[in-house]
C-alpha cells in the first residue's frame, strides 16, 4: 500500500500544533505522539519566555501557557529560523491573537522586549566618531542600530507590581540603541527629541543647522535661539552615544 507521506505529514503538524482540534495519526502509538507534541511546543514556550521575561512575568501560569498554545495552534511561521520566533509572535498578537481579556498595552510590551533582542542579533554596524565639538556644519544621520519609539503605555515601567489599566494621557518616548561595545541600551527621551530625531530620518544626511531649523520653526516657540541651543546640546549627546552619525560631507 503506497503511503501519501505529504498527507501523513500534514496530519502529524496539525496534531502536534493542535491536538485538541485534530485527531492523532492513527499509525502512530498516543503516548509517542504526545512526546512528540510536548519536545515541539517545549521548544516554542522556552524561547518566548527568554525572549518576552516581562510579559512571562506578569502572566499567571495558566494565562501563559494558553497564550503560548494559541500561537503554536494559530501561526503558520514564515521562517525556520529560532531568531525570527520573536519577530513572528508580534504577528500573531497583532493581526491573530483574538484576547478580548489580555492587557491593553500586551502588543506593545512585546514589542518593546522584542526590539533589544532584535537590535542585539543586528547585522549593521556604526563607525567609531570624533568629537562633536564643531557639529553645527555637520550631516546628520541616524544610526541603523538607533530606533526612536513611541509607546501609548509606559512600556518601560510595566512589572507584575505596574500594570496600568489605562493609557496615559501622555504616550511615551523612547530611543533603543546599540552603542560600540555592543551593549543595548534604553533611554526616555522628550517629543521635542523625538522629533529632532523623526527630521534626521525623514531627511537622511541634513545639515545640521538646517535640521534644528526645521525644529524651531515647528515649535512656533517665541524665542527660536532657545530651541536651536538646546536642539544643539541634544544632538552632541546623542552623537556621543553614536545614536546619531555626523559627517562633514554628505553621504547617502
Amino acid at each position: 500500500m503506497k503511503v501519501d507521506f505529504k498527507a501523513k505529514q500534514l496530519e502529524f503538524a496539525a496534531f502536534i500544533r493542535d491536538p485538541e482540534n485534530n485527531p492523532p495519526p492513527a499509525d502512530v502509538p498516543e503516548p509517542r505522539m504526545a512526546m512528540y507534541r510536548e519536545l515541539f511546543f517545549n521548544n516554542i514556550d522556552n524561547f518566548l519566555s527568554a525572549n518576552f521575561p516581562v510579559l512571562r512575568a506578569i502572566l499567571s501560569d495558566q494565562q501563559w501557557l494558553a497564550l503560548g498554545q494559541d500561537f503554536f495552534a494559530k501561526h503558520v511561521c514564515l521562517s525556520p529560523h529560532f531568531s525570527k520566533i520573536p519577530e513572528e509572535f508580534l504577528d500573531y498578537l497583532q493581526n491573530e491573537r483574538d484576547g478580548s481579556d489580555d492587557f491593553g498595552f500586551m502588543l506593545e510590551l512585546a514589542h518593546y522586549e522584542w526590539v533589544e533582542m532584535a537590535l542585539s542579533i543586528a547585522q549593521e554596524t556604526v563607525p567609531t566618531q570624533h568629537s562633536a565639538d564643531n557639529l553645527e556644519n555637520q550631516y546628520l544621520r541616524l544610526s541603523p542600530l538607533a530606533w526612536p519609539l513611541v509607546y501609548q503605555y509606559p512600556v518601560q515601567q510595566i512589572s507584575p507590581d505596574f500594570l496600568p489599566e489605562t493609557e496615559p494621557d501622555q504616550p511615551t518616548f523612547l530611543i533603543v540603541y546599540r552603542n560600540l561595545e555592543d551593549e543595548v541600551h534604553f533611554m526616555t527621551i522628550t517629543p521635542l527629541t523625538y522629533r529632532l530625531l523623526e527630521i534626521i530620518q525623514e531627511q537622511e544626511g541634513i545639515l545640521t543647522n538646517d535640521c534644528l531649523t526645521q525644529l524651531a520653526k515647528e515649535s512656533q516657540h517665541p524665542n527660536p535661539d532657545v530651541i536651536i541651543a538646546g536642539g544643539l546640546q541634544i544632538l552632541k549627546e546623542l552623537a556621543e552615544k553614536t545614536i546619531i552619525i555626523f559627517s562633514n560631507v554628505f553621504v547617502r
